[in-house]
């Protein structure tokens, strides 16, 4: 059961779905600084603009710290650290493929066991992500 203010599953998947476009477009437009471009995105898109990627604005999710902060850089990168090993490690033909598709499904399972909605990264950086119109509630 998720608190009355935690996003939920769907419109977490779907403000990243959001953000990976945004990453892939990068990459393909400019196909080695947009991938880095892409990467560094990742890492801090969540600490630009007061706590939301531009996939979070659009769902209107807000990623706070445990004091109810908007998340800064610093808790976006590491937040996304994990996340960013794994699109790094796609670069790289089938290990990196294993390792990268391990690294997502275990942030997926941990998401879908975690009762206060976070993921690996959620854990280390203390975020969780909120419905924005709710953020005020905490």
């Amino acid at each position: 059961m998720r608190a009355a203010n935690q996003a939920s599953l769907l419109s977490r998947v779907v403000a990243r779905a959001v953000d990976v476009i945004i990453i892939l477009a990068a990459a393909e437009i400019l196909p080695k600084a947009g991938f880095l471009a892409g990467v560094g995105y990742m890492l801090i898109g969540d600490g630009i603009a007061g706590g939301g990627s531009v996939g979070k604005r659009l769902l209107g999710l807000v990623v706070l710290d445990d004091g109810g902060a908007a998340c800064r850089a610093r808790e976006s990168i590491l937040r996304n650290l994990t996340l960013g090993t794994g699109v790094v490690l796609w670069k790289v033909p089938l290990i990196g493929w294993l390792l990268a598709a391990a690294i997502f499904a275990l942030e997926f399972i941990v998401l879908l066991g975690s009762r206060e909605g976070r993921r690996i990264g959620d854990e280390i950086a203390k975020t969780r992500v909120v419905e924005a119109r709710l953020k005020e509630a905490v």
